[in-house]
């Protein structure tokens, strides 16, 4: 199991971005009173009590809207909602309770993972304001008053939340697992390494780049020792991911190499190293993992750098 995962959500601009960038320590997401400006999801690590976990920042949900930038949003926020352990609801004091806000809670209950409730802009400490005790009527329990912008309130937020984490990892099996990540662009044959190294057809091999639609864990043991190994989505550059699916699988292959102990970088060898493979390969550098390079040609697999 990999870090706790913590998705923030709301309807458009109530400040799930600020609260993204207050979270993580540094400006990632951008902040802007217009509604939409978040429209992809961002990942970022933070810590609370000791205990390491990732945030996600996603894009504004209007449940009743057709129009197609706020579907895509929709979609890919009720993506981030699946793969959360805690959801953080973000409101907007300012505005109260709006018929948005009352179609997310009621989303938010029907997936079944624990919320914790944030009424943003609460930026004077001290007593609430009489309007926050309308948040109650969400059904969503204790709302928490926060101001994103000022810092006011984040610890109690974030008790709540880790009150909702997993386990953690003790000095038990899996802990002595070595998880290993194949990255790289689409079709160059990491899905027919891990096959091979599994001595059996365990992932779909195709020509067809893109078939593998999301990361893919299978274990092996050895007289090496125990290892996980991850089979993900190519990583294309942004400018050519233009399906919704696709996206999100660029993004599973991301939080992949972030719960990797190595990176195995795979490198078409009749193509030689391009521009995305060095991008690819910085990628690993970035998280900080061990890396490993291979290059494919055919049913040949040749280890050619070692770090």
């Amino acid at each position: 199991m990999g870090k706790p995962v913590v998705a923030i959500v709301g309807r458009p601009n109530v400040g799930k971005s600020q609260l993204f960038n207050r979270l993580a320590g540094k400006r990632l997401s951008i902040v802007e009173d217009t509604p939409g400006v978040t429209r992809d999801r961002l990942y970022a690590d933070s810590d609370w009590r000791g205990r390491g976990f990732s945030i996600i920042d996603t894009g504004g949900i209007e449940p009743s809207n057709d129009n197609e930038i706020l579907k895509f949003m929709r979609f890919q926020a009720e993506t981030a909602i699946h793969h959360a352990d805690v959801i953080i609801l973000i409101t907007d004091l300012r505005t109260g309770i709006t018929a948005a806000d009352e179609d997310v809670a009621a989303m938010l209950q029907r997936c079944g993972k624990p919320i914790v409730l944030a009424v943003n802009k609460c930026d004077r400490p001290g007593e609430p304001d009489p309007d926050f005790y309308e948040f109650y009527n969400l059904g969503l329990g204790e709302p928490f008053g926060i101001s994103a912008l000022h810092g006011y309130g984040i610890g109690e937020l974030l008790d709540a939340a880790y009150e909702h984490f997993p386990p953690e990892e003790g000095d038990s099996e899996e802990g002595d697992r070595i998880r290993v990540a194949l990255i790289g662009k689409p079709n160059v044959g990491k899905s027919s390494l891990l096959n091979r190294v599994l001595g059996e057809e365990r992932v779909i091999v195709s020509d067809v780049a893109g078939t593998t639609r999301d990361s893919v864990d299978a274990e092996l043991e050895n007289a090496y020792g125990k290892f996980t190994f991850i089979d993900t989505a190519g990583i294309r550059k942004k400018s050519k991911v233009e399906e919704k699916i696709e996206k999100f699988s660029v993004m599973r292959s991301l939080m992949a190499v972030e719960r990797a102990d190595v990176c195995v970088i795979m490198i078409d060898a009749t193509e030689g190293v391009t521009e995305q493979d060095t991008k690819v390969a910085g990628e690993a550098h970035n998280a900080g993992k061990a890396c490993s390079s291979w290059s494919t040609s055919g049913t040949w697999l040749k280890k050619t750098v070692k770090r």
